[in-house]
């Protein structure tokens, strides 16, 4: 199942998305309200067994949609985690994650402009596999890794690389209003056969068309169940939890010259089954374009 939260007449509504339709989740446990309600409440073995609607159906181009998971408790995101990312920031080798947090309410959704702040003018594009999580997990090891996770989706996490570089600490640099886009649709694990192989499945991201990302999941350098083990030996994960598992090399920062994002610049990410991203950058009001 591919899971949306979008607005539908006037209301934010918990969707199946078909195509270019979106079908209402019905019948769902008493109190759900939303999707992180739902993943508490069902879990990732049922969850493609959730009922849609037959009748409360609209085309994608008549809703709004939402982050997948607008309301995260969590969002972990893994820095430096492609060897070929590694290799172009001449990082060194470290034997754990590089962990960073971003915050919900810099969020947005698929299709919605991602905003260049004012501050800057070296706005950069960061294409990730993002994993959401659809039970607790606490001290889980790599075997169980899998059965705690409800599905992926994918995250391109704008980066302001001057504000990220003014310490050690990357948190200013990726927590600016409109620059974490997430989605379209929470991909559940059933209809992803290939993410257990990490080489069959590519992580591409486009700017205005061309190609500045493409790597298999099999360049990262701690993958998927190795992540769930070490982020929830230090912190209780939830469902709704999301993990940004890191991004390929190939960022503006390092091209040479270094390219950086201008309004106006469309941005793609693309994961092999998930589906692709899409988000035009425009400038924050009151930035000084002279």
């Amino acid at each position: 199942m591919r899971i949306v939260t979008v607005v539908a007449d006037g209301q934010e509504r918990i969707g199946a998305l078909r195509g270019d339709k979106v079908a209402e989740l019905i019948g769902l446990p008493a109190g759900v309200k939303d999707v992180k309600g739902l993943l508490a409440a069902v879990s990732p073995e049922a969850l493609s067994s959730v009922a849609s609607s037959e009748t409360a159906v609209w085309a994608l181009d008549q809703v709004e949609l939402r982050p997948p998971v607008p309301n995260p408790g969590k969002i972990i995101c893994v820095g430096v985690n492609y060897r070929a990312h590694r290799e172009e920031t001449k990082h060194a080798a470290i034997e754990w994650p590089t962990i960073f947090t971003r915050f919900a309410d810099t969020q947005i959704a698929d299709g919605e402009p991602a905003r260049r702040p004012r501050a800057t003018s070296r706005f950069d594009y960061e294409g990730e596999l993002a994993v959401v999580l659809g039970r607790t997990a606490h001290h889980v090891g790599k075997d169980a890794a899998w059965s705690h996770i409800a599905g992926v989706s994918l995250y391109n996490d704008f980066s302001v690389r001057d504000w990220q570089k003014h310490s050690t600490q990357w948190t200013p640099g990726k927590n600016f209003p409109g620059t974490g886009a997430f989605g379209p649709a929470l991909v559940t694990l059933d209809e992803l056969p290939d993410l257990s192989e990490p080489a069959k499945v590519t992580l591409t991201t486009r700017v205005n068309g061309e190609t500045r990302q493409n790597a298999t999941l099999a360049d990262l350098i701690f993958d998927i169940p190795s992540l769930i083990e070490y982020i929830s030996g230090f912190t209780a994960l939830s469902p709704g939890d999301v993990i940004v598992t890191g991004t390929p090399g190939g960022v503006g920062q390092f091209m040479d010259p270094p390219s950086f994002l201008e309004d106006g610049d469309r941005v793609e990410v693309e994961v092999s089954g998930v589906g692709v991203l899409r988000n035009a950058v425009v400038d924050e009001p009151g930035r000084d374009v002279s």
